[in-house]
């Protein structure tokens, strides 16, 4: 929507980071440099529209492997969802995948990931992901001075049951500069115009 603005987000939000995962069969190992043995693999994104599970990945393909991902792998798939990608590369059914570092955790918690079989070799550097925006129409149409009583009552939320109701643990201010790298990304692979 025109004049939206990102007014905040969990504190958490500002510490986000995809995985690239690789299933045994690869060779690939965990390095601190991005994994460029990653070509001519397979690989599964998650969601299509997926910050993490399509958009901040795709970015560090471009970055690191100066091309496209269906330029540089044999197969490209959309799983739909962070922990579908882990099944998929746990069965060896995609040899690379990327997923929220969280759902990974949590998979890999719960027992629904081999270790043996798939494992992390390459994290992202964090960006900021999720946030709260606001309408540039709204205070036209609540009246004057009403999206800042919205941020503000979100920044000062303070009481835990209520935060843990988003969940999130603290807000806090949020400017649409912040996700500027997530814009380009989207712009760059059409995503949006």
């Amino acid at each position: 929507m025109p004049g939206s603005q990102a007014i905040a987000q969990g504190d958490e939000d500002r510490f986000f980071k995809t995985y690239f995962i690789a299933h045994h069969s690869t060779g690939l190992k965990k390095s601190d440099e991005f994994p460029k043995g990653i070509a001519n693999k397979t690989l599964t994104f998650g969601s299509k529209g997926s910050t993490s599970g399509r958009l901040m990945p795709e970015f560090y393909i471009r970055q690191h492997l100066n091309d496209a991902p269906d330029a540089l792998f044999k197969r490209i798939g959309f799983s739909g969802n962070h922990s579908r990608t882990a099944a998929l590369v746990n069965s060896g059914a995609y040899e690379i995948g990327v997923l929220s570092y969280k759902v990974w955790e949590k998979e890999l918690a719960a027992g629904k990931i081999d270790p043996k079989k798939v494992q992390v070799i390459w994290e992202t550097p964090q960006y900021q992901d999720y946030q709260w925006s606001i309408r540039g129409d709204v205070d036209a149409h609540w009246g004057e001075g009403f999206g800042g009583k919205i941020k503000q009552a979100l920044l000062n939320m303070k009481d835990p049951d209520l935060l843990a109701r988003f969940p999130r643990k603290a807000f806090i201010e949020a400017k649409n500069e912040d996700y500027q790298a997530i814009l380009d990304t989207a712009k760059s692979i059409g995503l949006i115009d």
